[in-house]
């Protein structure tokens, strides 16, 4: 008997991990503070993980 486990989620190759960014815009508000928006890698959605793939020809 064979225990099977899921495959783990591996570290998205766009973004190595760091999914979301603050970026400044440059500008200040009434108090001082800079303003950033934040932006999330496309190809994990700001997960920082991808799903593990399936070798083809791998055993099910």
């Amino acid at each position: 008997m064979t225990h099977r486990t899921a495959p783990t989620a591996r570290i998205c190759p766009n973004c190595d991990g760091f999914a979301t960014a603050a970026i400044t815009t440059g500008s200040r508000d009434r108090r001082g503070h800079l303003r950033t928006i934040t932006a999330n890698c496309p190809a994990c959605h700001g997960q920082g993980t991808v799903p593990a793939r399936v070798r083809e020809g791998a055993r099910a």
